[in-house]
């Protein structure tokens, strides 16, 4: 059975991009589906269970901050594993994100080595 994948990206592109880079990473028994930002995940959500989330940090709506925060609040969606995708390396994003939650983040831009290595343990 296929692991559901929801990616999270205000960018129709860098959604595309982190779909193929799971591809390339061996991972391509994925159904992916995607969300434009945290507002419109936490909807799909509502009714669709997945298994993994890799969201974006700076969003418009809702960004990724704010999701993490919303989703552990939920208990029928808080135990989904989210990495964050972002451009922000800092040590206190990082450190920020695994506080609301997240098992871990990958910085843009990233390989598909980074993908597999990062999200590989979540499944």
């Amino acid at each position: 059975m296929p692991k559901k994948v929801l990616i999270v990206d205000d960018s129709s592109t860098m959604r595309k991009i982190v779909a193929r880079s799971l591809r390339q990473a061996g991972l391509e028994d994925c159904e992916i589906m995607e969300a434009g930002d945290g507002q419109e995940a936490l909807q799909f959500l509502a009714s669709n269970p997945v298994d993994l989330i890799l969201s974006d940090i700076n969003m418009p709506n809702m960004d990724g901050l704010e999701f993490l925060k919303q989703k552990s609040t939920l208990p029928a969606i808080q135990a989904i594993p989210v990495v964050m995708i972002t451009t922000e390396a800092v040590a206190d994003v990082v450190e920020k994100v695994k506080g609301l939650g997240a098992k871990g983040s990958i910085k843009k831009p990233f390989t598909p080595e980074q993908i597999k290595e990062t999200i590989g343990p979540l499944f």
